[in-house]
């Protein structure tokens, strides 16, 4: 693979947290880290990323569409732990949540706001040959805001990279724990019952355990970057009685090209399948990758042979 994207395209790291749709679900947003080789460890320096994706969800006879913004920083620090890189990183995105109905007679609802911050550690592992590994542990803060979650929760991930000969392959798995099932805000995540005698609106937040998977196959040639993508969630129990499970897969094709001092990639998904959110959803999505004193990067020192092993 070549070699910028080699190591730019690991700063899937980076990608943090996003909202998940206007209804419960995933914390991490699904599909969030498809592009990026979040298995193989970062050169050492600071990074700066920001991915934005803007998406609506056709629930008949309404529309639920959300916009985002993420900008994260994330050090890749010069020491190891039994071999693997130390990275820390952190975010805090904002969301935009509208739902809309019959527009001349409804003008719907809006919601816009900061989401949970996170704050979280990495260890990652050139495994050799093209291969690595990584393991995340961070967590997401209790935020009051109507488009965040109502708790803190953990989060873990795990993922595996191959990146050599042009070809880059990633599979990360996302695993979200809450430490509340159950709270007294509903706020982007509201139970179905009970609601307000008086308003008919949600009084209590459920806040479901989930499961995200992002993949990625792509391939480069020269400075460009072609990739199929895809992403699966699902939600792991029922905060209470009567709540329905979501889970869906969604897939697309990602470009992407290495201007030199940026990296910028883009892509287009759409879920193929879904359940208990209502209607398929269609998303586009943007990502600018920023490498600061980065050895090997525009504005850092020159990159020593090792950090180019086995991109090719």
């Amino acid at each position: 693979m070549n070699s910028k994207w080699a190591k730019l395209a690991a700063v899937g790291v980076l990608s943090l947290c996003t909202a998940a749709p206007a209804l419960a679900g995933s914390v991490t947003q699904p599909g969030e880290t498809v592009g990026l080789n979040t298995g193989t460890p970062l050169a050492p320096g600071w990074y700066a990323i920001n991915t934005v994706d803007w998406g609506c969800r056709n629930t008949t006879p309404q529309h639920t569409c959300t916009g985002l913004t993420i900008p994260v920083v994330a050090w890749s620090t010069p020491w190891t732990i039994f071999g693997g890189r130390v990275q820390l990183l952190g975010a805090w995105p904002a969301v935009e949540v509208g739902v809309q109905r019959n527009p001349g007679i409804d003008p719907g609802t809006y919601f816009n706001g900061m989401y949970n911050p996170l704050v979280a550690g990495q260890l990652a592992w050139d495994l050799g040959y093209g291969w690595g590994f990584s393991y995340l542990l961070g967590a997401y803060f209790d935020y009051h805001s109507p488009v965040a979650f109502s708790d803190t929760s953990l989060n873990q991930r795990f993922a595996l990279s191959y990146t050599a000969n042009d070809w880059a392959a990633t599979v990360n798995a996302i695993w979200g724990i809450h430490t509340s099932s159950v709270t007294d805000r509903p706020q982007l995540s509201p139970c179905p019952a009970p609601v307000s005698v008086t308003t008919g609106l949600p009084l209590n937040g459920c806040n479901p355990n989930f499961i995200n998977v992002d993949l990625t196959v792509g391939h480069s040639f020269g400075k460009w970057q072609v990739a199929w993508v895809g992403f699966y969630s699902s939600d792991l129990n029922a905060p209470i009685l009567g709540y329905q499970k979501q889970s869906q897969f969604a897939m697309g094709g990602l470009l992407g090209y290495d201007f030199g001092p940026v990296v910028l990639q883009g892509w287009l998904t759409s879920d193929v399948y879904e359940k208990n959110y209502g209607g398929k959803d269609v998303r586009g999505w943007v990502r600018v990758v920023l490498p600061l004193n980065v050895a090997g990067a525009p504005f850092g020192p020159s990159a020593p042979a090792t950090m180019v092993r086995g991109s090719r």
